[in-house]
């Protein structure tokens, strides 16, 4: 196990560089069998791929991964059937979708992970994030969430050989 992974088990809580730092994972708890809607978070190693902030309410952090700011045409496929299905989408778009540049502030600052995106399955998942919580262990849509200041913590030390692992 790396000092350079974050480490999420079901308990509410991840490691990163021997640090304890709370989350919230999904309402449906931590599963292998991870499917479209069943609001779990997926049991499984997974990388960053890059991620969005909000330029008009958040300074861009210091990032080691690519981050954009995330315009009001941002959105994110979450329908099987679409042929974007968990990817990014330009709004308005015909199928089901969650709009990265949200009203409240759980996008201010969002990482995508690569779970179900390379190929996306339809309907093995889609869209799980790191992002900010609603408050502490606050359940998420099966995304992990965490404070402000810690996702800034996390972001500012991750590696490109960084992993995020998920522990049943």
């Amino acid at each position: 196990m790396s000092v350079g992974n974050l480490i999420v088990g079901p308990q509410g809580q991840a490691r990163f560089f021997g640090r304890i730092i709370p989350c919230a994972i999904g309402r449906g708890g931590i599963r292998t069998d991870k499917r479209e809607g069943d609001g779990a978070t997926p049991v499984g190693s997974w990388r960053v791929e890059g991620g969005y902030f909000r330029a008009d309410r958040i300074a861009p952090p210091v990032s080691r991964i690519p981050l954009i700011p995330s315009g009001p045409r941002a959105g994110w496929s979450d329908e099987p059937g679409d042929p974007a299905y968990n990817g990014p989408v330009s709004l308005p778009h015909p199928c089901s979708h969650e709009r990265m540049r949200r009203g409240d502030s759980l996008y201010d600052l969002v990482l995508v992970l690569d779970h179900n995106r390379h190929p996306a399955m339809p309907g093995a998942g889609s869209a799980i994030f790191m992002h900010c919580w609603r408050g502490p262990r606050y359940p998420t849509a099966g995304c992990l969430a965490f404070a402000l200041p810690d996702l800034r913590w996390i972001i500012a030390r991750w590696m490109p050989s960084s992993r995020v692992i998920i522990r049943p």
